[in-house]
């Protein structure tokens, strides 16, 4: 089984193409949408050598004849044979295999055992139970690439940028993502404690979060103004692109004129969804992103767009967009001209190819690079958006665990957060270095009242929950990123 994907990493929502070809359309009954089915088969002789060498003895010969190998059968048969104790076969060819994939050093290549190649297989095709967050291996470290939203992680206050030093005590450094995955995932209900190296904080945070089923939904929609819809994207899986065009037409029976397509926090997903979805607002015939191979073949992914009509639109980007998010994001800024807010992306430029053996495990490997419509890589550069708008310094606050108890004299990373939320909500603390003193003991009291809450004066469970609540009610209320795309598409409405 062959697929290619474009990334790879927590919640493993990979792009993939499926191993026959395929087309056909979607056809949106309002908006007359016609989906493109983009679907290529790859073949890989090397892999197919590789899965015939470990799955089936008459293949050995075949493959014995390669000069390349004899040192690799050398140093099995020699610790197979001389090893003081007895080996596992299996698990030295495993290691073999494991060894090539990391002397790539590629933190988007991976070799998976059985369960993690069965656990890769499940996040492709259904829900699965975790935390929900997009992770990465990064020079040795795994780091968070987005929380999907509304999911436990995102819930807990795990941050884009996140590095994760322990899982329930256990170091992960120099795992693999899917290494990492492997622990960090468990059953729903389930609780698994994160310490968290966060940029900017001086001392590492510990973080527990309750994990979850994951869902499926990707697209959420509302009006926001007149004329106006907001529609959030939070990942690319497989019923997404059907999820937007039934949104698109609840919200135009609703009145939309012009459309906000939030990306944000989107760590990217199936590569035909964001092929399907970029070619609904990329005229016909115009290129969504290109191929590059290692000899420097590029190869042009057009839009197959069907008399679409032309809905104003502005795109809503940040730190977290990443991958399949920002092949949507150049396509429509470079072939559509519109106009892109927010922070740069990720910076995610190169697309993967899964490969799975006979006994059920499989390596993951870099094949290409992807470039915008110009032509552009924008790996490890991320995308930068027109209009470069931060949020508010508060909606970068860290969340206080409730089960900690801190008051009077009280001294904590989490005291002076907690001070910070106090402050944007209109309650001065007179301080924000994270000692508790009387006036934040104040400042706490008079929330606790406004709340009808126990003024106690003291920051724990039920008043540390209503803190954090009013705090994403204010940010939720104040989004600037999306306030200026508002103000641009109603410029854009106007002409």
């Amino acid at each position: 089984m062959e697929m290619k994907v474009v990334t790879g990493l927590e919640n493993e929502e990979l792009n993939k193409e499926p191993n026959e070809k395929q087309s056909g359309s979607i056809q949106m009954k309002k908006f007359h949408f016609i989906m493109l089915l983009f679907f290529v088969v790859f073949l890989s002789a090397g892999i197919t050598t590789f899965a015939l060498a470990f799955g089936d003895e008459k293949a050995v010969p075949v493959i014995s004849e390669r000069k390349e190998f004899d040192k690799l059968y050398t140093a099995f048969d020699t610790i197979t044979k001389g090893y003081y104790k007895e080996v596992d076969e299996n698990k030295l060819v495993n290691g073999a295999i494991n060894g090539m994939i990391e002397s790539l050093d590629d933190p988007y290549s991976d070799y998976m055992n059985e369960d993690e190649a069965a656990s890769f297989h499940q996040s492709i095709s259904s829900s699965f139970e975790g935390i929900g967050a997009e992770i990465q291996e990064r020079d040795g470290f795994i780091v968070i690439v987005s929380p999907l939203k509304g999911s436990p992680a995102e819930k807990a206050g795990i941050k884009p940028e996140d590095k994760v030093l322990t899982v329930d005590g256990k170091s992960i450094q120099g795992m693999s993502s899917t290494e990492a995955v492997m622990l960090i995932r468990g059953e729903k209900g389930t609780k698994v404690e994160l310490e968290i190296e966060r940029p900017g904080v001086e001392s590492p945070l510990k973080i527990t979060v309750v994990r979850d089923t994951i869902p499926l939904e990707t697209v959420y929609g509302e009006m926001i103004d007149e004329g106006i819809a907001k529609v959030q994207i939070t990942s690319f899986s497989e019923n997404t692109s059907k999820e937007l065009i039934d949104k698109l037409n609840e919200l135009q029976n609703q009145g939309m004129k012009g459309l906000v397509l939030d990306l944000r926090q989107n760590p990217g997903g199936l590569l035909d969804q964001a092929i399907n979805i970029s070619s609904l607002f990329v005229p016909e015939g115009d290129i969504l992103f290109q191929i590059e191979d290692r000899d420097g073949n590029v190869e042009e992914m057009k839009s197959n767009n069907k008399d679409n009509p032309n809905l104003p639109l502005v795109v809503v980007i940040d730190k977290g967009s990443a991958s399949a998010s920002e092949i949507l994001a150049a396509a429509v800024s470079e072939s559509a001209d519109v106009p892109l807010v927010g922070e740069k992306s990720f910076g995610k430029g190169t697309v993967q190819r899964a490969q799975d053996f006979e006994d059920g495990s499989n390596i993951k490997f870099t094949t290409e690079k992807w470039l915008t419509p110009n032509g552009n890589w924008i790996h490890e550069k991320g995308i930068t958006p027109n209009y470069e708008v931060a949020l508010p310094d508060y909606s970068t606050l860290t969340l206080v665990n409730p089960e900690e108890e801190f008051k009077l004299s009280s001294s904590s990373a989490q005291v002076k957060s907690a001070q910070g939320m106090l402050k944007a909500l209109g309650y001065d603390p007179g301080r924000e270095d994270g000692f508790f003193d009387e006036k934040t003991e104040q400042a706490l009291i008079s929330f606790q009242k406004a709340e009808k809450l126990e003024a106690t004066g003291i920051l724990k469970g039920e008043t540390t929950l209503k803190l954090m609540e009013k705090l994403r009610e204010l940010i939720n209320n104040n989004d600037t990123q999306i306030q200026k795309a508002v103000e641009v598409l109603k410029e854009k409405l106007k002409s």
